[in-house]
């Protein structure tokens, strides 16, 4: 199993049907290589639909060296030759996933959590790593409190690594590294970004600055 990135671009239904998806998409892997993944995520698309832009995404992906992870459908990521799957709460358990993916599958299966007993339970499901939300309050689950990075250091402190997600920016990228995180997740910070190859970088400074 590849070593699991540490910047991971997370997307949705208004992402997925942006006319310049790859182009954003090839900006980001370009300047991180394998220390990004992206994620296909959309919950309102159909299988197929989903199918079609994993399909778009997995080349560009794969040019530059960093992972695709569908989200819920292990089914999509089998079909593309994801390199990781992300599941959400009432979606398919990790083995549940392993299963659809066949024993050949060499890949991380994630889960995301919202608690610290959450992430306990999803560690004794099987996951290899999770997703932990949202730390701060952010523009997608307005009036959800954070969590903040103190509950991110005790998540942190168990057995998996933990992806940051939830009002992520530059300016936090660094303290949420001092809490423990493996790394960071985010949305509008990359693909709504001027840029998007110099945000991924400063996303990912903390961890490229320690390496």
């Amino acid at each position: 199993m590849r070593p699991l990135p540490r910047l991971h671009a997370i997307t949705d239904a208004r992402i997925l049907s942006r006319a310049d998806l790859a182009d954003r998409a090839a900006r980001m892997a370009d300047s991180a290589g394998p220390a990004l993944a992206i994620h296909v995520r959309a919950r309102e698309l159909s299988g197929r639909e989903l199918l079609a832009r994993a399909a778009t995404l997995a080349p560009i992906a794969a040019a530059a060296e960093c992972a695709l992870f569908v989200n819920g459908r292990a089914d999509v990521a089998a079909l593309v030759g994801a390199q990781g799957v992300q599941l959400g709460r009432g979606e398919l358990a990790p083995a549940e996933a392993r299963t659809v993916l066949g024993a050949g599958w060499e890949g991380w299966i994630g889960v995301s959590v919202h608690s610290a007993e959450a992430a306990r339970e999803a560690t004794a499901a099987g996951a290899d790593c999770l997703l932990l939300g949202n730390i701060f309050e952010s523009p997608s689950h307005p009036g959800r409190p954070g969590l903040g990075t103190e509950a991110l250091r005790a998540v942190a402190g168990g057995k998996l690594p933990v992806i940051a997600i939830g009002g992520v920016t530059a300016e936090r990228a660094a303290a949420l590294r001092a809490a423990g995180a493996w790394g960071v997740a985010s949305i509008s910070s990359l693909w709504d970004a001027a840029d998007p190859g110099s945000a991924t970088l400063a996303l990912l400074a903390p961890w490229l600055e320690a390496a």
